[in-house]
């Protein structure tokens, strides 16, 4: 597993993917970023310089699709779709038209659902020769946050599947008014750190790096990335929805009409102590994916696979899974299969049970005669 698509460390170009509703906070946050020098050898990827509204002073020189910031970053507009638009970077920066770039951040509109872009990136072998998808930044506003959630399911996508989850405008609510947002916000999804950004200001280090691949170490750092701990194992699953409705920063006391989406929205961690058959996990997971692909936001894992001496990554986006990653030997002690789902209207007993059927052992021959 030492191809360039199966190891992310060489040379592959991390991609963050920042999104976030109309109004979260998008334009200010980046502008912030595109004046820090950490992005000095980024590549910004924009659907429309009109729309996003670049900051004028940040500008060095700018032509029909390209603009060259002050600090050495490079902007780009989607031309055609983000395939076309990679492609072209790639062979400009191979051709020497522009600077060599060790980053590529893509900014998407506010209403859209980021699941498309993530298949893109995870799925075009064009592109996972090339780059490799580091994280999913979504901004949520303070002010607004609580009643876009309610209100917008495409919201509750962009949060369900961060990475990292941006916290805008806090200084305009109180502070209630936040924790109980960051509250909602972390029961849809308990692994992404919740960042406060005031006045679009934040330190680009906690954004960045958020994939498998730990530049500081430069090795893959399973751990950190899956988090499996952060997930509410499902006995405590009733206790958290009972309480969803209260301290909700509305004063309304209808809990159960301001979380309608929330209600929908599940994230559980499946735990295996077995190794499991290949072929059996297969199945399982082709199965899944054919019935509930839509309904599995996000998943990740970490496999413990019959016969093999490391674990099976496994990251997907719906119906699309990134090519498997076999590693070489465990990250610790523990040997357990551990994958995390965020998922919509899918029980965790519906995960655990038809994965039990694949998965379980028949009772030797003697036995079942008897």
């Amino acid at each position: 597993m030492n191809d360039r698509r199966g190891m992310p460390g060489g040379p592959l170009v991390p991609v963050s993917l920042l999104t976030g509703f109309l109004g979260s906070g998008k334009t200010t946050v980046l502008n912030k970023l595109l004046s820090r020098a950490e992005f000095a050898r980024t590549v910004v990827v924009i659907n429309e310089f009109g729309e996003i509204g670049l900051d004028h002073e940040l500008v060095e020189s700018s032509t029909e699709d390209m603009v060259l910031l002050k600090s050495g970053c490079l902007c780009c507009t989607i031309r055609g779709d983000l395939v076309d638009t990679l492609r072209g970077l790639t062979a400009r920066k191979l051709s020497g038209a522009v600077a060599p770039f060790d980053r590529v951040l893509i900014e998407t509109t506010g209403l859209a659902d980021p699941a498309p872009i993530l298949h893109t990136l995870m799925s075009d072998l064009a592109l996972t020769s090339a780059y490799r998808l580091d994280g999913v930044i979504t901004t949520v506003d303070a002010a607004t946050g609580d009643a876009t959630l309610d209100r917008q399911i495409e919201s509750v996508k962009q949060a369900a599947v961060a990475d990292r989850l941006l916290l805008t405008k806090t200084d305009l609510v109180p502070p209630a008014q936040s924790l109980a947002l960051s509250q909602r916000l972390r029961r849809l999804n308990p692994a992404a750190p919740i960042i406060v950004s005031l006045q679009g200001e934040v330190d680009p280090a906690t954004l960045l790096d958020a994939g498998l691949y730990n530049p500081e170490t430069k090795s893959l750092d399973v751990q950190r990335w899956l988090k499996a701990e952060a997930y509410t194992p499902a006995e405590h699953e009733h206790e958290h929805e009972h309480g969803h409705g209260h301290g909700h920063g509305h004063g309304h006391g209808h809990g159960h009409d301001i979380n309608r989406h929330d209600e929908h929205i599940k994230a559980v961690c499946l735990t295996v102590e077995e190794p499991i058959a290949a072929s059996a996990f297969d199945t399982w997971l082709g199965l899944l994916l054919a019935m509930k692909g839509p309904d599995i936001l996000r998943v990740k894992g970490i496999v413990n696979i019959e016969g093999f001496d490391g674990p099976l990554v496994i990251h997907g986006v719906q119906h699309v899974f990134h090519p498997p990653l076999l590693m070489k030997k465990w990250p610790g002690n523990d040997r357990r299969t551990r994958i995390v789902f965020i998922t919509r209207d899918l029980d965790e007993s519906a995960l655990r049970d038809t994965l039990r059927m694949f998965t379980v052992a028949p009772p030797p021959p003697s036995l079942a005669a008897s």
